[in-house]
């Protein structure tokens, strides 16, 4: 493995990278994420300054954020905010404190299913995603630990333990990707409530919020924190069955690798492979079942994935650009809709993942005795 060369990536990547969008938004998170990960791997001052310089552009000096999306209420919005948590460590600038409790005053007024579960977004009512657990509950978690006396952890479990109810395959160990409470979207099953297949990125998100928010949760809440282990090795004894037996990696729809068309994406991919090795060093998951194969996946994917251009320069390629579920007639969640949407190249959900699963990578490798 050949580390250097994707630091050197990764420093590339944040040189020609633009803002994702002009709003505060999820995508920007995901790569910020990676980034501050590398920062915590690697130690080198060029990640830390690229993670404050831009949310010292975001976020305003009495703590609002002015490209906040006010209008729309999705859980998508959260992501970047687990990055103030950092910037606040880093400057003890009180905006960034201010900004947290801004995000946690929009949570208070965030719709909610009759079970309990946040709404993905508005134009998705009553409906819960794989992918807002990564989103917010991270954070909701963090903010909890730090300056919310740990009043709300009981609603951070439901949203897992309905996760579980709602949208899990038991005989497979998989999460569909989105669940309808109300029936009523053309994708939902009319029993069951939940889309029709298996997505690769719902899963990793899924996964990444099982990590990464056990870590944020205070451990003496012994019981909370063994269920979050408990889902997260029944999830990965799930999605590690279905990697791909040419190439090691996670199909774009998880359980159908004999479909013509489908192919190993790289943002689930990585996403399961940093799941996997994070697990491990928290002592989640066992080591001696797990460690192998997510290290494995992690080598996997570079090698497999990361390759030079016709010009000899490092790109990343096979991450799906985007995939949802409606609104109404919209994206029906069918295999072929999920292998219709566009590949792209060095695209931010998928490079800010291989960032931070790099960084679990430099940590585990770096805590072996020389010699072994």
């Amino acid at each position: 493995m050949d580390v250097q060369r994707l630091i050197a990536y990764s420093k590339r990547f944040l040189r020609d990278y633009r803002d994702y969008k002009t709003r505060w938004n999820y995508e920007d998170g995901c790569t910020l994420t990676g980034v501050r990960d590398l920062y915590d791997a690697a130690g080198d001052r060029l990640f830390r300054d690229y993670v404050l310089s831009y949310l010292d552009r975001r976020v305003a000096s009495n703590g609002t954020i002015p490209s906040y999306p006010l209008e729309g209420q999705q859980l998508d919005s959260f992501n970047a905010g687990k990055l103030l948590f950092f910037a606040l460590d880093e400057t003890g600038e009180e905006r960034y404190r201010k900004a947290l409790d801004f995000l946690m005053d929009e949570l208070k007024r965030h719709p909610r299913c009759g079970n309990g579960s946040f709404w993905h977004k508005d134009i998705y009512p009553n409906q819960i995603w794989l992918d807002g657990l990564y989103m917010l509950e991270p954070l909701y978690a963090e903010y909890e630990t730090r300056f919310g006396g740990e009043e709300h952890y009981s609603d951070i479990l439901l949203q897992f333990q309905n996760a579980r109810t709602y949208l899990c395959d038991e005989e497979k160990h998989l999460f569909y990707h989105a669940y309808d409470e109300t029936r009523q979207q053309p994708w939902a099953d009319p029993e069951t409530g939940h889309s029709p297949n298996f997505w690769s990125r719902s899963e990793g998100w899924f996964l990444m919020a099982l990590a990464d928010t056990y870590e944020k949760l205070d451990p003496r809440v012994y019981e909370i924190r063994r269920y979050l282990s408990d889902l997260l090795d029944y999830s990965l004894d799930g999605i590690l069955r279905y990697r791909s037996k040419e190439d090691g990696l996670i199909y774009q729809v998880i359980d159908r690798g004999e479909v013509p068309g489908n192919y190993t994406e790289t943002s689930g991919s990585a996403m399961c492979a940093y799941a996997v090795m994070k697990g491990c060093r928290l002592g989640m998951i066992l080591e001696e079942k797990y460690l192998a194969a997510g290290k494995k996946l992690f080598e996997d994917l570079v090698e497999v994935k990361f390759r030079a251009d016709g010009k000899g320069v490092d790109r990343l390629y096979d991450t799906c650009e985007v995939a949802g579920l409606g609104p109404g007639d919209r994206r029906n969640g069918s295999v072929e809709y999920y292998l219709s949407e566009k590949r792209a190249v060095d695209e931010a959900k998928g490079v800010g993942p291989l960032m931070m699963a790099l960084s679990e990578f430099m940590r585990l490798e770096s805590s072996v005795p020389a010699g072994t």
